[in-house]
């Protein structure tokens, strides 16, 4: 694996630092009319820009634990997660922590992948997309794949099939989520670069 940079390394600081401000306080969520968009995969989708699979995945990781914590009732304590938590740990800490490692290790790969195809500032937006995207495909998918068998999770369904649950909160919710985290990034990540702050040259 490649060494990272001294200021690889503070870029990752700092964003690790972003995503504990967001995901210990109300700066993580954009209140929407009903509507509460997590903008937490944001900061995971510029590691991988800027650092590639390896930055995306320790932010990932980062963000991960974070959201673990509040399934154990630490930290904004999470109803869904505590109740998760309380019928197996290690499915819940794959679940949070494994499933956004892997989607920040995916993130630096499709930054790459794109970049190439066409150039860094579509890959900005492009990252940025498949970071909400991602995340409710993993995040979704696991709480489904994992835990919609018990029967107090399967009460969140409301009388509805899973599969009727997953598009209903797609619909209601993802979809925004995937405009602002698509906006955000390739802004953000655009500005950054046009002022020399984020090398693409990984």
């Amino acid at each position: 694996m490649k060494k990272l940079s001294t200021k690889q390394l503070v870029i990752l600081g700092l964003l690790a630092a972003i995503v504990l401000i967001m995901s210990t306080t109300p700066l993580g969520t954009l209140p929407i009319g009903p509507l509460s968009i997590t903008l937490n995969m944001i900061p995971i989708a510029i590691a991988a820009i800027a650092v590639g699979p390896i930055g995306g995945l320790i932010i990932g990781f980062v963000f991960g634990m974070f959201s673990f914590l509040q399934a154990i009732g630490m930290i904004m304590p999470s109803g869904l997660g505590m109740l998760t938590f309380a019928i197996s740990p290690f499915l819940t800490f794959v679940q949070r922590v494994g499933s956004r490692a892997l989607v920040g290790f995916l993130l630096g790969l499709i930054f790459k992948g794109t970049k190439k195809m066409t150039n860094s500032a579509t890959g900005f937006f492009v990252t940025g997309f498949f970071a909400a995207v991602l995340n409710f495909i993993f995040f979704m998918g696991l709480l489904v794949l994992c835990f919609s068998g018990n029967a107090d999770v399967a009460e969140m369904w409301a009388g509805k099939t899973v599969m009727a649950y997953l598009i209903a909160t797609f619909m209601s919710n993802t979809i925004f989520e995937i405009l602002v985290t698509t906006i955000l990034t390739g802004v953000i990540s655009l500005g950054l670069y046009k002022a020399k702050l984020l090398n693409t040259q990984q």
